[in-house]
């Protein structure tokens, strides 16, 4: 439970107090805090600097097994090497020996999806991850963020882990979404508009009018925050948001609000309502631009998947835009569902189907499309990614040019053969 506060705060504020056992804190502020919960892609690196710092056993123990998640098919999924096959095979062994309750093997995708499907988030909560789209889960109203190895290691032998306070940024939404303009297009904006380094180790409320944006949408938003250099990034809990929590876990919600007196270092407003289809140009996220000032490019790939972008909502999303019609001749289209249940209910819904009639390559749920193990790039040649990252390398060639789009832009740019607008085709 809160307490009484002096100072008015923000959410990211009253949750670092909540969790260090104060009334109030403020922007650079330092905080020991107790962890909620802990995703990890296996245990096996902890144990491994455990041992090369001199631990002959690495953890004598995990703080609290009910509350780590260790998904290791993540790792599995990006890059084929026997090594790695050899780590899988450690971390389930692992997973058992310290009793990890929610160990998830590689059939259920990707970890990130995992958290959210699975009922381990909750409003409120201070959750950390060994990855650095984490910030994902304040989708759902908590602070979660990226943390190194290191510090891993140290959350799950202890429990716990400091902070600094950081400042807070808000941008409030207004307006309505207009498809085929989709969330990640709020993003693709802000980058554009604010930088790269817009919330360099800031964290971000989204406030406003965010009822019409799913909750598909608000993940893809908050994950695609470590872009912003976030250090946290976390909608306001509404209805919709309560409402999934309550379908997936017993836990009773509890959702934060900022004071009305909070402060914020910046605040912003962005009118939703009026935005088109964007892109980020190779390679990174210093260049963003409307997609109608880059239409036309000639692509050989486009692919879908990633924790940012392989949801149902992106699926059908692709569908939509492809209905009726076949991805042209000279285009592989590569989509990836984020994990198992996205892909039971696309494949209920008849979206698969859709999709293997448009000609697209259905692949496996996990995070494969989103790195160089599938559909891997050649030298020259042009992708339009829904995915986290457009950096030089990802999808496989040094050489290659990756642009960064909605699953909308990718689907319409894979039905043209070069980057096209949605608005144009459906």
């Amino acid at each position: 439970m809160l307490g009484e506060s002096i100072l008015g705060m923000t959410i990211a504020e009253k949750i670092l107090a909540a969790h260090s056992g104060k009334k109030d804190v403020s922007p650079g502020d330092f905080v020991t805090t107790k962890i909620d919960f802990a995703r990890t892609r296996g245990l096996s690196r902890h144990q491994d600097l455990l041992i090369k710092a001199g631990v002959k056993d690495g953890l004598c123990k995990v703080w609290d097994p009910t509350r780590v998640l260790s998904a290791p098919g993540d790792n599995v999924t990006c890059l084929n090497t026997i090594n790695l096959a050899a780590k899988y095979r450690r971390d389930v062994g692992l997973a058992r020996r310290y009793r990890i309750a929610n160990f998830y093997d590689v059939s259920e995708g990707i970890a990130h999806q995992i958290m959210v499907e699975r009922g381990h988030v909750h409003p409120g909560e201070l959750i950390v991850g060994d990855d650095s789209h984490t910030l994902i889960y304040g989708a759902l109203n908590c602070a979660s963020t990226a943390i190194s190895d290191l510090e891993m290691t140290y959350v799950l032998t202890t429990g716990e882990l400091w902070f600094r306070v950081p400042e807070t940024i808000r941008f409030e939404l207004r307006g309505e979404l207009r498809f085929p303009v989709m969330p990640k297009d709020i993003f693709l904006y802000v980058a554009s508009k604010y930088g790269p380094d817009a919330a360099l180790g800031k964290s971000i409320e989204w406030v406003g009018e965010t009822g019409g944006i799913s909750i598909d949408g608000r993940l893809c938003i908050a994950c695609s925050s470590t872009e912003l250099s976030a250090r946290f990034s976390m909608f306001e809990a509404d209805e919709k948001a309560v409402n999934y929590v309550k379908a997936r876990s017993n836990v009773p919600p509890k959702p934060i609000r900022s004071d009305s007196d909070a402060s914020f270092e910046k605040e912003y407003q962005v009118d939703v309502g009026g935005l088109e289809p964007y892109v980020a140009l190779p390679h990174g996220f210093e260049v963003v631009k409307p997609v109608s000032e880059v239409e036309g490019i000639r692509i050989d790939k486009a692919r879908v998947g990633a924790c940012s972008d392989g949801r149902v909502e992106d699926l059908a999303a692709v569908a939509r835009v492809l209905k009726g019609k076949r991805v042209h001749s000279d285009v592989v289209f590569f989509v990836s569902p984020a994990s198992r249940m996205v892909l039971k209910e696309a494949i209920d819904r008849g979206i698969i189907s859709s999709l293997l009639d448009s000609g697209v390559v259905v692949g496996p749920p996990g995070c494969g499309v989103c790195s160089s193990h599938l559909l891997v790039t050649a030298p020259g040649e042009v992708d339009v990614s829904a995915t986290t990252r457009n950096f030089i390398g990802r999808h496989g060639s040094t050489e290659a040019q990756i642009y960064l789009a909605s699953a909308a832009t990718a689907a319409a740019s894979a039905l043209k053969g070069e980057i096209t607008d949605p608005r144009k085709v459906i």
